[in-house]
């Protein structure tokens, strides 16, 4: 069984069981994690698509930790004008563990 959900802009397919590196979430309540917003579910029988979303259908998940990704460098630079700015950027997700996956 797998669904294909949405969080902030980005889509992601998940599984029960598996860990996933998400975009960081403002509402976490005790570690645990509901997303209601699942564009398609495959139980194996059969595939149910949304319009945009499934119905009576939602994701429970635990938060396992907050990462950081992999530091960016952007680094600008103006031909003879003495003008160079460096930057780093990290960008912090949210690692979590699907536990169900249920259609109501």
């Amino acid at each position: 069984m797998y669904a294909i959900i949405q969080t902030g802009s980005k889509q992601y397919k998940i599984e029960e069981g598996g860990t996933y590196e998400i975009e960081l979430l403002s509402d976490i309540n005790d570690g645990i994690v509901e997303f209601k917003e699942i564009l398609l579910l495959n139980d194996g029988n059969k595939i149910i698509v949304g319009k945009p979303f499934v119905d009576n259908c939602k994701v429970n998940a635990e938060v396992v930790e907050q990462v950081k990704g992999p530091k960016v460098i952007t680094y600008k630079y103006k031909e003879r004008k003495n003008s160079r700015r460096k930057k780093g950027h990290r960008q912090k997700y949210l690692k979590i563990k699907v536990n169900k996956i249920e259609l109501i």
